[in-house]
C-alpha cells in the first residue's frame, strides 16, 4: 500500500518538474523537454498529456505553453506540500503512541 503511494508521489513530482520546465521555457517541445530534464521522451509525453488534460498546459504550434491554471497550482504548491508533510508526521506519531 505504501509503495503505491510513494509511486504516485514520484509521478506527481515528475509532472510538476515538467510543468515548471514548460513555464520557464515556453513554448517548448517534447524533445527539448526530454533533453532539458534528462527524461525519456515517453515519460515527457505522458506528463504533458496529463498536464494538458488537467488544464495546466496547452499545445501550440511551437510547443507546450502554460495556462493560468499552472500559475495557480505552482503558486499554492508549497502550502499544499506542507499540509501533506504535516499529515504524514501525524501518521508517524500516531504509530509512536501505539507502541
Amino acid at each position: 500500500m505504501i509503495g503505491k503511494v510513494k509511486s504516485e508521489i514520484e509521478l506527481v513530482q515528475r509532472h510538476i518538474q515538467v510543468l515548471r520546465a514548460v513555464v520557464s521555457n515556453q513554448p517548448i517541445g517534447i524533445m527539448k523537454l526530454s533533453e532539458l530534464l534528462d527524461l525519456p521522451v515517453h515519460r515527457i509525453r505522458y506528463s504533458l498529456r496529463v498536464l494538458e488534460q488537467m488544464g495546466y498546459i496547452q499545445a501550440s504550434p511551437s510547443g507546450a505553453v502554460a495556462t493560468s491554471r499552472s500559475e495557480e497550482l505552482l503558486g499554492g504548491l508549497d502550502s499544499e506540500i506542507d499540509e501533506m508533510i504535516a499529515l504524514l508526521v501525524r501518521m508517524k506519531h500516531q504509530g509512536d503512541r501505539g507502541q
